[in-house]
């Protein structure tokens, strides 16, 4: 991830925020699924989050969402009855994946609040991008916050495989360090090499893909982003394993098969992603018994520091390069887009029917 060295242009975030909640008001999205859409493009780009900004979710969108079937604008979640307090079951019947996920999240916190943990599972979803973005926004309110989802379409090669019958499948936990460390520790990861929107990143600044993340057609490891034929998962086994958990959860939520995900066929099956969420009330995991009388925010920092001890000192935490990143964004006193990317948020203007973004109107950043 070598942001640092890339060349940014600063465009201000209401400048960002307006063309985003045009292109969604355009495909007849709602004005809350508008602002839950801008919202989280804001906070990924913010966060240095290039994969999965603006551009990468109206791409998805034009793929597999409203203009094919896949995501119905302005629906309306139904939540199932259920027998246990602290869980809840939703049928999003295909509403935006951004408005959904925060919409769950802000009841997982009703439910930790309440019960010391909440959990939502959702059937009939549709993509909801960076799952990072959730779980930092709720560990920076004060929770242990995860959730994993099925992804689009199987992209993805099974250890030992040779077809796409997985997704790149993230999970996402993010935990709430900020008083011990200045930021929230989140872990959140693909269990691809890389994920779609990587390749798609590289493609588009003419950059080679790692070794080992990708085969081309004919089953042969490519480095080159335009070859990718479908993606490899991280770690062999352990990677495949991960996602596979995914897949599982979705199958006890609702799901139908991986490989149906996202062609919207008139078969009577299933054809959409699934979303799990959870968030833990950091009271309800402790013993209140730390060493030496230290609070649990204390004990978290000294567990931190003896990880960090000895020669790991350059080591950094799981978030941390987002943290900077957005402070980088906040010195900048806007969102940082590349040349590139400022070419292709020019298209959707033009798709809307909006003023054109010119290069020259902004400021470098200066570093």
């Amino acid at each position: 991830m070598k942001l640092q060295n890339d060349h940014f242009y600063v465009v201000p975030e209401d400048l960002h925020n307006q063309l985003v909640m045009r292109a969604y008001s355009q495909r007849s999205f709602d004005e809350e699924e508008c602002a839950a859409a801008a919202k989280f493009s804001a906070y990924a780009t913010s966060h240095g989050i290039r994969t999965h900004n603006a551009l990468k979710a109206l791409h998805l969108d034009d793929l597999f969402g409203s203009k094919v079937g896949g995501c119905a604008p302005a629906s309306k979640i139904i939540r199932k009855k259920s027998r246990f307090a602290a869980s809840e079951v939703w049928d999003c019947q295909r509403k935006l994946g951004q408005a959904t996920a925060y919409e769950a999240m802000e009841r997982c916190i009703e439910l930790a609040d309440q019960y010391g943990i909440g959990q939502v599972s959702v059937d009939h979803a549709f993509h909801y991008l960076w799952g990072g973005g959730y779980v930092m926004d709720v560990a920076k309110r004060g929770y242990v916050a995860y959730t994993n989802c099925t992804s689009s379409i199987t992209e993805v090669v099974p250890f030992l495989g040779s077809d796409p019958t997985l997704g790149t499948n993230p999970h996402s936990w993010g935990f709430p360090t900020t008083q011990a460390l200045g930021f929230p520790v989140v872990i959140d990861w693909a269990t691809s090499v890389v994920s779609m929107g990587r390749v798609q990143q590289l493609k588009r600044e003419g950059k080679l893909l790692p070794p080992e993340a990708a085969v081309d057609k004919n089953g042969n490891e490519t480095l080159d982003p335009n070859e990718v034929f479908a993606l490899k998962p991280f770690g062999a086994h352990k990677g495949y394993g991960l996602s596979l958990i995914n897949e599982l959860l979705a199958a006890f939520i609702g799901a139908s098969l991986p490989t149906l995900r996202s062609k919207h066929l008139k078969d009577g099956d299933k054809h959409t992603p699934n979303f799990y969420f959870q968030v833990i009330h950091p009271e309800a995991l402790s013993s209140n018994d730390f060493p030496f009388g230290r609070n649990q925010s204390e004990n978290l920092k000294v567990v931190l520091n003896d990880i960090f001890s000895g020669g790991n000192h350059s080591c950094i935490l799981p978030g941390q390069m987002e943290a900077d990143f957005a402070q980088r964004t906040k010195n900048a006193g806007g969102l940082l887009f590349s040349e590139n990317e400022i070419h292709e948020f020019n298209r959707i203007a033009e798709e809307c029917r909006m003023p054109k973004w010119v290069l020259e109107d902004f400021q470098q950043e200066l570093q």
